[in-house]
């Protein structure tokens, strides 16, 4: 059996028989200071917090066909395979830490990260402050759990667009289509699995320095009202640290209310 059919066949509307299918695959490995497990974590209880949904930071901005496919709610799976490299030491031990805000969403609009969310990563590069981050909107009913066994060959896939050039070697996430089957010699697997949300795939911006010494009480939490009060205490923290810190979209709402 074609391994890509049996891969996504649990998926509603995902087989290779309903037409064009895109698979946007993201490679994980320690990030803004956290551990994988711990970022696993973080993103379960942030996804049972958010009936399902949860962020997830990468690196790089969207392909161009992104926002055209979440307008259309073509469905599109997530795969997720852990890195062969080491993760970079400026992503081991960052020397700064940042959350992100706000998003733009596919209609090119600013929004509210919603308060369930929790989107980290360094906050400098080697050009200075970051101003921008990205991250995939997912939704998965099933829970976070990193998986083992099941083999996903990236050769088998190409880049969206006209050129369809394959998977560069420092593309960590890209939006792919598939070109042949898959083989089961692949040195990667499916390590998580979820469905692009919503906007899919959203620049991130307004970053909030993060008091990291808070994070041991977010993984720590047993429950979705756990979870929320610790990112809320993260959330007022990250904004006291910075001198000019920059209030969210509803709270600049209520600043103009009690100005009128």
């Amino acid at each position: 059996m074609n391994i890509m059919v049996e891969k996504f066949s649990h998926e509603p509307g995902i087989g290779l028989h309903n037409g064009l299918q895109f698979v946007c695959w993201s490679r994980m490995q320690a990030e803004a200071g956290q551990a994988l497990d711990d970022i696993v974590r973080r993103k379960e209880l942030e996804r049972q917090a958010g009936d399902g949904v949860f962020f997830w930071g990468v690196g790089n901005p969207p392909a161009r066909l992104t926002s055209v496919l979440a307008k259309t709610h073509h469905p599109v799976s997530a795969i997720f395979s852990i890195m062969k490299s080491k993760p970079k030491s400026s992503d081991v031990a960052p020397g700064r830490t940042v959350i992100w805000q706000t998003y733009i969403d596919r209609d090119g609009l600013k929004r509210d990260v919603p308060r369930h969310v929790l989107v980290t990563s360094r906050g400098d590069t080697n050009k200075g402050s970051k101003r921008s981050h990205y991250a995939l909107i997912c939704f998965s009913e099933a829970p976070l759990v990193i998986e083992r066994g099941c083999p996903f060959d990236p050769k088998a896939y190409r880049n969206t667009g006209e050129l369809g050039k394959p998977i560069g070697a420092s593309q960590v996430t890209a939006l792919l289509q598939p070109v042949r089957r898959e083989s089961n010699a692949s040195a990667y697997e499916v390590n998580l699995r979820a469905k692009l949300h919503d906007s899919y795939w959203v620049r991130l911006e307004d970053p909030a320095e993060l008091d990291v010494s808070l994070m041991p009480d977010a993984l720590g939490a047993v429950d979705s009202v756990e979870w929320l009060k610790a990112i809320r205490i993260m959330k007022a923290r990250a904004n006291q640290i910075g001198q000019n810190p920059k209030p969210q979209l509803s709270q600049q709402l209520d600043l103009l209310k009690q100005a009128s």
